[in-house]
């Protein structure tokens, strides 16, 4: 990895700023019986871990045909992870000071594949808005991760090149994107193992062992 030249630091937010994939499941699964799937729904939910709730629920309607809209779908899940959100709030430990670290010294952008509202709701939780001038949703791009399309985004917002920038992600789907678009990547193990992120630049199990490869 190229050290101590980057000028921006990109956070994925589901799995590294937050730990929501459980709650996200949790919501998802909450929907499910709401319409009636909820023994029925046959959607593997690790299969969709870093990539978007569009792509989720686009396959659960192609496989199911449900009465209700994408957009109910959506929205109502999306309201079911905000009460968790706002109830646990499962903030990592170490992730606030990390950005804060980080923000004297760097660009900082989310590129995630969550809702925006979703973001910002998380951002707001964790203090950490004012961190943060460029936020990216999967609503801003046609192709979610493991598409490299919202990385390619964001460094347009960013202003800086693939090679001035650093991401930090958590799954396959966000370092593939990341590879993808031609950035160096950090995975910390929060969702997955080692072996399953070995095409990241590095890979760390604490948020102390990533300043030591952006730093």
């Amino acid at each position: 990895m190229r050290t101590n030249q980057y000028q921006g630091v990109i956070f994925d937010m589901d799995g590294v700023i937050v730990d929501s994939e459980p709650r996200h499941e949790k919501a998802f699964l909450e929907v499910c019986n709401d319409i009636g799937f909820g023994e029925n729904h046959g959607m593997h939910f690790p299969n969709y871990l870093g990539r978007s709730d569009q792509v989720l629920w686009e396959d659960f309607i192609e496989k199911h045909q449900p009465e209700q809209s994408f957009e109910h779908l959506l929205e109502a899940k999306r309201q079911y992870f905000i009460k968790y959100l706002h109830e646990e709030k499962p903030i990592f430990p170490g992730v606030r000071e990390l950005v804060q670290r980080f923000s004297g010294k760097y660009s900082l952008a989310v590129a995630s594949g969550s809702l925006r509202t979703v973001i910002h709701e998380v951002l707001a939780v964790g203090e950490l808005v004012d961190f943060f001038p460029i936020v990216i949703s999967s609503q801003d791009v046609t192709h979610s991760k493991p598409a490299p399309d919202i990385f390619l985004l964001t460094l347009e917002k960013m202003e800086l090149q693939a090679n001035q920038v650093c991401v930090i992600e958590d799954t396959v789907a966000g370092v593939r994107a990341a590879r993808a678009a031609g950035m160096d990547v950090v995975a910390i193990t929060n969702t997955y193992s080692r072996n399953d992120l070995h095409e990241a630049s590095h890979v760390v199990d604490t948020y102390q062992a990533i300043g030591q490869f952006i730093d």
